[in-house]
């Protein structure tokens, strides 16, 4: 589809920066995660792993916030530059689900 930027990771919170808030109030939290699997690719299995850095406004922010290092999570969200003149990506996330048990 034209134009669709979604991102679903499964992985473990590696780093939590302390909640902040914007100049206009707005709860900001950045945030790492670890992500581990096997993908199919070219008839076989493939391990992949990697660290993103990520981003959570509002209501997600608040609930990481309170989350414990470690803790097995589902992050769904978007891509984005970090700043306007940087290759570096970063997560966007948009809704958080933590695995029960954690």
């Amino acid at each position: 589809m034209p134009g669709e930027n979604r991102i679903v990771l499964h992985g473990r919170l590696v780093e939590l920066d302390i909640l902040r808030h914007t100049p206009g109030g707005v709860a900001i939290l950045k945030f790492r995660m670890e992500h581990q699997s096997e993908q199919d690719e070219a008839g076989g299995q493939r391990k992949v792993g990697c660290e993103v850095t990520g981003v959570a406004f509002e209501r997600e922010a608040r609930l990481l916030s309170s989350a414990a290092l470690g803790s097995t999570l589902t992050v769904t969200g978007f891509l984005d530059r970090k700043g306007r003149s940087k290759h570096q990506l970063v997560l966007h996330a948009t809704h958080i689900e933590f695995e029960t048990g954690n």
